[in-house]
């Protein structure tokens, strides 16, 4: 990627963080206590043309990579993390559609993101294959001149609210014999769908997680994204290292959040007995400084994978499967650190740290999980294949 595209970031930046202060850090609080998907905050990002962030600049958009992915969502995760993830999850749908969109997809998807009139998001995981998202069972057939799709995906971020699902599936036959994978997508208003129920979740509670059963969904077939058995090209070469930095910017994020959080609390609490602030002991002085420190080191580490991939060095990958990872470790720690300096004002029902250290734990169990990532990071640096 060149210097000319990573030069608009500051501006995308400065926008995004506008954008923050005023309609997503205001509602932040009842997006979490309420369990709402934010419409709000999907609807100014969409407003001020950053769902076109991962569109090319031909159809409208901004063109942009990893490096303006992470530091986008980092920037939304610290004022709430729901937000960050559904912004997020828009976006690496988005960059799937345009890795090898035809005509029809510029028109009818690139160019409608682009203006902020579509957003889109990705359906891959299913019960069965839990963490191994890339081993879907949802069937697809070809029928009459149309896909024919079964199967039902789970933990779909904007689940009935996009307008799109870049859905993952495996080729069937009429013997029942099973082929190559694909991607294709579908619109929210394809007949033979059904929602199951809404999220209700421990963290992460707006971003409106659901599941969705097709049943004998015919899809048109120039939906299909790529070829037929391109969808672990997919997955590997454009899913992965957007979604790791979506979530490593999301994490980075909330990690941040946390850090400000016991920053302000030591500033300001004193003891009445004697006026001293509790940012005078040093004990509480030294923690604070191990907290800022796993922090920027992760920021270190998200910036140089994003930079890495965005340049096409070969050396991407393992920086690439390790941010994710060290992002979810750091937001847990620094959280839990935060709880402790807080004291009883953080264990408060829906105390903001509260949410901050639930929103963290979500990042190890969201799939590539943290274990999953850890050992394909061993594996690509001892050059094994991670499959």
């Amino acid at each position: 990627m060149d210097n000319f595209v990573h030069s608009k970031i500051p501006e995308l930046l400065t926008l995004t963080n506008t954008i923050v202060q005023a309609d997503i850090a205001p509602y932040a609080e009842r997006v979490d206590r309420e369990g709402i998907w934010p419409e709000h905050s999907m609807s100014a990002l969409a407003a001020a043309g950053l769902f076109g962030l991962q569109v090319p600049a031909a159809f409208g958009g901004h063109g942009q990579g990893l490096l303006a992915l992470s530091m986008l969502t980092e920037s939304i995760g610290a004022a709430c993390p729901s937000s960050a993830l559904c912004f997020g999850m828009h976006c690496v749908g988005t960059a799937v559609i345009a890795a090898k969109a035809t005509a029809f997809h510029e028109e009818a998807y690139l160019r409608p993101i682009a203006a902020g009139r579509h957003m889109t998001t990705l359906a891959l995981s299913e019960s069965g294959s839990g963490s191994h998202f890339y081993l879907p069972q949802t069937s697809l057939q070809v029928e009459a001149g149309e896909f024919v799709v079964n199967g039902t995906k789970q933990f779909i971020t904007n689940g009935g609210h996009a307008d799109s699902y870049v859905v993952s599936t495996v080729a069937q036959s009429d013997e029942d014999d099973t082929g190559d994978f694909s991607c294709l997508i579908v619109d929210a208003d394809t007949a033979n769908t059904q929602w199951l129920a809404p999220w209700d979740g421990f963290g992460m509670r707006g971003n409106s997680s659901r599941g969705l059963a097709f049943q004998n969904t015919r899809v048109p077939l120039q939906n299909l994204l790529g070829t037929q058995g391109d969808q672990v090209w997919y997955v590997f070469e454009v899913v992965a290292p957007y979604f790791l930095m979506a979530m490593a910017g999301t994490y980075l994020g909330v990690a941040q959040a946390a850090l400000d959080a016991a920053g302000a609390h030591l500033r300001s609490r004193r003891f009445s007995h004697s006026g001293q602030s509790l940012a005078e002991i040093e004990t509480l002085q030294t923690r604070y400084a191990d907290m800022w420190m796993s922090v920027e080191k992760t920021r270190a580490l998200v910036r140089e994978a994003a930079r890495r991939a965005d340049l096409g060095l070969a050396d991407a990958l393992p920086f690439l499967l390790s941010c994710k990872a060290d992002a979810g470790d750091t937001a847990v720690r620094v959280a839990n650190d935060a709880m402790t300096i807080c004291g009883g004002s953080a264990y408060r029902e829906n105390s903001r740290v509260a949410q901050i250290m639930r929103d963290a734990r979500a990042s190890h169990v969201m799939s590539p999980t943290t274990d999953i990532l850890r050992t394909w990071t061993g594996r690509a640096l001892l050059g094994l294949p991670l499959l």
